[in-house]
Order: C-alpha cells, then sequence, then structure tokens
C-alpha cells in the first residue's frame, strides 16, 4: 500500500519470509562443514535458480539489464551462499558485512539473491519496475531490506564502501565490507580516487570483486577505454590484486575469503561471460539492457534447466 502524508511517499515495507530465511540459515550451516564437491554443487544449483528467476523477472517487467544480471549471478550466489555474515531477519545487525553492488543497474540479480535469503518474499520480485514499487530499477537502500547503499550512477560504490570500511574500523568492528563493480564502471575516475584511499590506509576488511565480461553500454570496454593491464592498476593503487574465472564458485570462494596476508585491500577480478548461460545473450553487447521477448524467454529458461 502506498500512502502520501506531508509531501513524502512510503511505499509498503517488504517484509522477511522466514521460511525462506530457515532454508538459507540450513543451507549456510550445510556449507560450513561441507567439502568442496558438495560446496560447488550447492552453489551452482542456487545460481541456476537465481538466473531462471532473473530472466522471468525481466521477461515480465519489459525492463532490466539480463546479460549483466547473469554474468554477476555466480559473484552474488558465492557471497550469499559461503561468504557474508549477515542476518535477514535482522538487515540492520551492527555486526554484519555490508554488499554494496555499485553496478546497480543489475539490480533484479541482487533481489533475487535477496529473496533466496529471505529479506522478502520472491513473490514480490513481480513488481519490479511497477509505478512505485519499492523493487526499482536501481536499488534504494530506503525501500529494500538488505539493501547497504543506493546505486546507479556509476563510480560510486567504491567511495562509499570505502568509508564504511573507514567507519567499522574506527568502531573496531570486525566485519567486512565487499563493493560489486562493473569493469565498464572502472573508467569512472572516482573509484580510482577510493582505491588510493584504500590503499592508503591498508583497509584489509575492504574487497572489491570486478564483474569483468568485458561488455559495457554499446560496445567492448576495450574499445571505450582499455582498462589492461587492469590487475597492475589495482596494484600500483596499494591493493592485492588477484584473477579469478568469475563462474567457478569455488575459486570466487577461495579469493574472497583467503586471509589479507598483504595488508591491503584486496581486488577479486573476475571474469566472467555477459549473459551467461544463455547461448544466444553470451558475449553479446546489445543483451546489456535488451529485454527478452516471451519466445527468447522461453528458450532461455529452456537452457538454464
Amino acid at each position: 500500500m502506498l500512502t502520501i502524508g506531508a509531501g513524502a511517499y512510503t511505499h509498503d515495507l517488504l517484509l522477511p519470509d522466514h521460511d525462506a530465511i530457515a532454508e538459507w540459515r540450513r543451507l549456510r550451516d550445510r556449507l560450513a562443514h561441507a567439502d568442496r564437491a558438495t560446496t560447488a554443487a550447492a552453489l551452482a544449483t542456487l545460481a541456476g535458480g537465481i538466473r531462471r528467476t532473473v530472466i522471468g523477472t525481466i521477461a515480465a517487467a519489459g525492463i532490466g539489464h539480463a546479460g549483466g544480471d547473469l554474468s554477476v549471478t555466480d559473484i552474488l550466489t558465492t557471497l550469499y551462499g559461503a561468504v557474508l555474515r549477515v542476518d535477514p531477519a535482522n538487515p540492520g545487525w551492527p555486526d554484519r558485512d555490508r554488499l554494496i553492488l555499485s553496478k546497480g543497474h543489475c539490480a533484479v540479480a541482487l533481489y533475487t539473491t535477496l529473496t533466496t535469503c529471505g529479506y522478502f518474499s520472491a513473490e514480490r520480485l513481480s513488481s519490479f519496475a511497477a509505478p512505485l514499487s519499492p523493487l526499482n530499477g536501481h536499488p534504494s537502500r530506503r525501500a529494500v531490506p538488505g539493501i547497504e547503499t543506493s546505486t546507479g550512477p556509476l563510480g560510486h560504490g567504491l567511495p562509499v564502501g570505502v568509508g564504511i570500511a573507514v567507519g567499522l574500523r574506527l568502531r573496531g568492528s570486525a566485519a567486512r565490507t565487499v563493493v560489486v563493480l562493473g569493469d565498464g564502471e572502472l573508467q569512472e575516475g572516482s573509484n580510482w580516487e577510493a582505491a588510493m584511499a584504500a590503499g592508503h590506509r591498508g583497509l584489509t576488511s575492504l574487497t572489491a570483486v570486478i564483474d569483468r565480461n568485458g561488455l559495457q553500454q554499446g560496445a567492448r570496454t576495450s574499445a571505450t577505454n582499455d582498462l589492461e593491464p587492469l590487475a597492475d592498476k589495482w596494484a600500483a593503487f596499494g591493493w592485492e590484486a588477484v584473477e579469478v574465472d568469475g563462474h567457478d564458485h569455488l575459486a570466487l570462494l577461495d579469493a574472497i575469503t583467503a586471509p589479507h596476508d598483504a595488508g591491503k585491500p584486496r581486488a577479486v577480478i573476475a571474469r566472467t561471460v555477459k549473459g551467461r548461460g544463455v547461448s544466444f545473450m553470451e558475449d553479446r553487447v546489445e543483451w546489456h539492457h535488451k529485454v527478452p521477448d516471451s519466445e527468447q524467454a522461453r528458450l532461455a529458461l529452456e537452457e538454464l534447466r
């Protein structure tokens, strides 16, 4: 329900899904003691369900960024399935880890991942991008539980993440801050100012994960403004840089959770494929924000079974 008063709009609340929370907790407990093969299989199953929901949500809404949602899915699955210390029943828990999706246009992948944890019911995804829906095309921290900062304008997530990491350190908190960035947005200078500040301060609680799919709106990143050698750039700003297959859950898990022995923040460059899992979307620049029609959605869901 939408209420109007004193010139402000207040959306209906997205309430916790306690059944989903219980299922997510069982998964986390199981993976905490599982062998690597079991962990990989469980995360792959979780990612497959998220991808199918992403396609269905975008097709129904007629708006979205399917290619980038599918490329970032394995990153988000690994983080929420096996890494982040969060409590969906208490999103404001002071000692929670913080996740910032700087590439905010890929909100559907994040919203869907949050529903698998139980932050709110998956049924609410049907309202994505509807007029006055809390599930906007870019995530809002004032409308959606589990969102740490509103994102959309590219280049903002990492500066905010640096500030959060500094604040947590001053408070004596052991909480981690993870910022998921698109590779195209690394052409924004604000990221490198933030990277320099984080390197200078030795923010070992800060991890940047770059969804390195090589494509941005309209072109390849190399054609727009070449980023390579990307790992060397992060290292030059005082970060530990690690490159991994961004669709390998175990490789992501190892890269994100390894001790920060170097006393530096860590940049995980996750090599991904835009449109991952759907053959006619993979590595195709037009799927940055193209919406599948009903037949394309059907074919995509068949491939993702």
